[in-house]
């Protein structure tokens, strides 16, 4: 019998959950400095890939997602949540929106490079009604990953073939993830995990909706990571393996594994002779891929000169949905 979602559930009051700090060891910068009026800083190599649910794909499914090349580099991802379909609402509206308030804040004095206060901004001047689970990333020039997440969409850092940080999941119940929405009894930013990671050259970033992460294991992850040229290749690859495991029935997803955790499985007269709940998940999938790489700034750059430079990488910002998805 195949996992079916029952992610329609709309979310109870909020709870608060508080930040944690990162164990991780600083951004380690090159050993060595061929110019000393010269810094290392860290940046971001962004791939993006995004599948639509297969009932979904002529209206361009419910994910939507946000990346910018500015100073270190800003990815977002929000995932609609499609209980609001049962009360004749497009679930895909508030999670467009609030990706496209994102990309109007980013630069806003009040944020000031606070993902926290980033989502704060983006949810308050969203109008639609819906709600959706989001999670955005900052990645600092000293090669700290500030991170501001609400609900079940994910990410990872992968150093040298192994995961060695994740975000934990903000659930009221499975499969009713904490949410930001349009009505009061949802999440606000305060509800919001808050993390640090310090990076290091060469870390590889996987991030992305539930969808995703309910439909492959880290190890395939890891895998399809190393086996990758580029982080464009890896986010397609990524999302494809995802999208062919959430169509097979017989694949034993780490959805269908939760699940059977947490007491859902077949009937008990299916146990008898062997059966249990399987497979994969049908959702849409949103996967984004980032490298840390560090790049040698001079600092006798004017500031003019880095202001242009600044102006140029701007303008690579993306507001995307399904709707706008790769070929």
């Amino acid at each position: 019998m195949a996992a079916s979602s029952t992610a329609t559930r709309l979310s109870p009051p909020r709870l608060h959950v508080p930040t944690t700090p990162s164990p991780h060891p600083p951004f380690r910068r090159s050993r060595f400095s061929p110019l000393r009026a010269a810094k290392l800083e860290a940046v971001l190599s962004i791939g993006t890939h995004l599948i639509p649910h297969p009932r979904k794909a002529e209206t361009g499914g419910e994910d939507a997602f946000f990346v910018n090349g500015d100073d270190g580099g800003v990815f977002a991802v929000a995932d609609g949540v499609s209980g609001w379909a049962e009360k004749d609402v497009n679930p895909a509206l508030f999670s467009r929106e609030l990706m496209a308030h994102t990309s109007t804040f980013l630069k806003d004095e009040e944020v000031n490079h606070d993902p926290q206060l980033l989502l704060m901004k983006a949810h308050a001047a969203t109008t639609s009604v819906g709600s959706a689970t989001v999670i955005i990333a900052m990645l600092e020039k000293t090669g700290i990953l500030k991170i501001a997440s609400v609900g079940d969409c994910g990410l990872k850092v992968i150093r040298k073939g192994q995961v060695m940080f994740s975000t934990c999941p903000q659930e009221h119940y499975f499969d009713c993830p904490y949410q930001l929405s349009s009505e009061a009894i949802g999440q606000t930013y305060l509800d919001a995990l808050v993390c640090t990671v310090n990076l290091m050259e060469g870390d590889m970033i996987v991030s992305g909706s539930d969808g995703f992460f309910d439909n492959i294991f880290d190890q395939e992850i890891v895998s399809v990571i190393s086996e990758s040229p580029g982080v464009d290749e890896a986010a397609k690859a990524l999302a494809e393996l995802a999208r062919k495991h959430s169509v097979d029935v017989t694949f034993d997803s780490p959805y269908s594994m939760e699940a059977r955790s947490r007491g859902f499985d077949v009937p008990s007269w299916k146990k008898f002779i062997g059966g249990k709940l399987i497979g994969g998940k049908m959702d849409d999938i949103t996967v984004i891929v980032a490298q840390v790489k560090a790049v040698m700034i001079p600092d006798d750059e004017g500031v003019d000169e880095e202001k242009g430079q600044g102006d140029e990488q701007g303008s690579a910002v993306a507001v995307a949905s399904s709707e706008q998805k790769e070929d």
